[in-house]
């Protein structure tokens, strides 16, 4: 049996144990959280170290603040442990290349939780799109979105130091993994990052932002918003021989309402498929963090990844991608910054 140690016993932490533990197969045997009052006492640590450095511990969950993600995770991987790490992986692109060199040295398994893979929605979707039924995917659509609340503006969500950005990293993270799960790469990024109405240093809350693979032609679309009053998650893809649109997703506050697939097949003579020819799937139930925690150990245990994992090859793509919304805005900003000063 893996024995494993997890640092950060916040939300995730708790989430992570509660999977492995339903996984079956590892145990937790060491925590670590200076903050967290509801440790067990037997697995209660003093310091990270106190994990790293036991010999006995296979793996460690990072579960942290997003500012000590790429510490932690570097430190465990050079401790010899395989590591399972919260997104975002890092702040940037760059960072995440140096934690890749440091995973090929120790030779260990690291993974990233992006769990909205692993959603019955949106695995159902990759499944189809993977098995060339549907042909190639055109395009893709995400919206994400939530409203801010008092907890919010109290947590270190909110200063950009500790977390490195705001709803991009917070949520968008997610729909762009979406994108890259299912439809591939994209070389081309035009976005519009913008902070109209919570006004926090450098945690943006919405970003508009548009991809395309110049290659294949295939394009994306994302908003990525904390200024949606109404909770709300949809995932659209649109392929060659029909599409499919995931509108919800099962949550344990369901706040982002029911997880319901609508599947259409376009028919041979016409291409539109019509309304009465859409198959809808309803999943009632929340297994993708159980179903991450399975994947972790198995690989762990097998050393063979599924193609399904968040592995940091796919990691170190979607933070390119993250940096070059960043960086549009950032030149888009310069160019009426200089246009301004033309005029004055």
């Amino acid at each position: 049996m893996l024995k494993l140690g997890i640092i950060g016993y916040g939300k995730m932490g708790k989430i992570r144990e509660a999977a492995m533990h339903h996984a079956g197969g590892a145990e937790i045997v060491r925590i670590h959280d200076p903050h967290a009052k509801d440790i067990p006492d037997k697995v209660n640590t003093q310091s990270p170290r106190d994990i790293l450095d036991d010999p006995e511990i296979d793996g460690v969950f990072v579960c942290t603040q997003n500012r000590y993600n790429k510490q932690f995770t570097i430190e465990a991987l050079q401790a010899g442990k395989h590591v399972f790490c919260e997104k975002p992986p890092a702040f940037n692109a760059a960072d995440v290349e140096e934690i890749i060199a440091v995973e090929r040295e120790t030779n260990r398994v690291l993974m990233y939780g992006f769990n909205h893979r692993h959603h019955g929605g949106s695995n159902k979707i990759h499944e189809l799109a993977e098995s060339g039924e549907f042909g190639r995917v055109l395009w893709m659509r995400g919206r994400y979105g939530k409203s801010a609340d008092e907890d919010f503006f109290d947590s270190w969500r909110a200063d950009a130091s500790a977390s490195g950005g705001g709803i991009l990293l917070d949520q968008g993270i997610h729909m762009l993994d979406l994108f890259l799960h299912v439809g591939g790469d994209f070389d081309e990024v035009h976005a519009f990052v913008s902070n109209l109405y919570w006004n926090l240093p450098d945690i943006e809350d919405n970003v508009f932002a548009i991809f395309r693979n110049s290659h294949t032609g295939q394009c994306a679309s994302l908003h990525s918003t904390m200024t949606q009053w109404r909770h709300l998650f949809s995932f659209e893809v649109f392929m060659e021989r029909g599409y499919m649109v995931l509108n919800g997703l099962k949550t344990p506050s369901e706040t982002y309402g029911s997880e319901q697939l609508t599947i259409a097949r376009n028919r041979s003579i016409a291409p539109a498929a019509t309304w009465e020819e859409e198959e809808t799937l309803l999943y009632e139930a929340d297994e993708s963090w159980d179903r991450e925690a399975e994947i972790f150990r198995d690989t762990i245990n097998s050393g063979s990844w599924p193609r399904s994992a968040g592995d940091s090859q796919g990691a170190l793509r979607l933070m390119r991608l993250v940096d070059r919304i960043y960086e549009n805005e950032r030149h888009q900003a310069g160019q009426l910054y200089s246009r301004l000063q033309g005029k004055a």
